[in-house]
C-alpha cells in the first residue's frame, strides 16, 4: 500500500529509521513527534509487513497560515516510483485543508530530482540560502508554493 496517511506517534520508530537511512543529520524520534501535534503536519507511507523502515514520509511545521516543509524522504530502494509525489501532494492537501496558504521549503541546489518534483507541483524558487546544508556543505534553494497553485502534474 503506497497511499500516504496522517503521521501518528505509532509511526515514529519507522520514520526515524527512514531519517537515519536518508539524511546525514537525521531528526530524532522526539523531534519527529512535533509533526504529530498542533504545530505540525506529517504524512507517511508506513512500512509493509516485515519492513522496519517507513516507505516515505513528509513533515511540515505550521504557524498561522504559513507552512514550512521540514523533510521529505523516500526509502532509497523505492525512489522514482511516485512515492515522493504522493507524500508532497498529501502534505499540501492537508496543509490547505487547515488554512495554510503559503508553504516554503529548502532543497539542496544539487538535488535535481527533488527540484523537478517541487516545480511540477507548483513551487517556485524565491531565493538561495548560502551554506545552508552541512555534511556536505551546500547552498539551498528556497522554494514557495501558494494554495491557489495546483498540486497536479503540469
Amino acid at each position: 500500500m503506497n497511499n500516504p496517511t496522517a503521521l501518528t506517534e505509532a509511526h515514529l520508530p519507522a520514520v526515524a529509521a527512514l531519517e537515519r537511512l536518508c539524511f546525514a543529520e537525521p531528526w530524532s524520534e522526539s523531534a519527529l513527534k512535533l509533526l504529530c501535534h498542533k504545530t505540525g503536519l506529517g504524512v507517511v507511507i508506513p512500512p509493509e509487513e516485515g519492513e522496519d523502515t517507513a516507505r516515505a514520509y513528509g513533515g511540515m511545521t505550521v504557524v498561522l497560515d504559513e507552512g514550512s516543509i521540514t523533510n521529505i524522504a523516500v526509502r532509497p530502494d523505492l525512489r522514482r516510483l511516485g512515492l515522493g509525489r504522493a507524500v508532497v501532494t498529501a502534505l499540501l492537501e492537508r496543509a490547505k485543508a487547515t488554512g495554510v496558504t503559503d508553504v516554503y521549503l529548502e532543497v539542496r541546489v544539487s538535488n535535481e530530482p527533488a527540484i523537478a518534483l517541487y516545480r511540477s507541483l507548483g513551487f517556485e524558487t524565491v531565493g538561495t540560502r548560502k551554506n545552508f546544508y552541512k555534511l556536505p556543505t551546500e547552498d539551498a534553494y528556497v522554494m514557495k508554493w501558494h494554495a491557489s497553485e495546483s498540486t497536479n502534474e503540469k
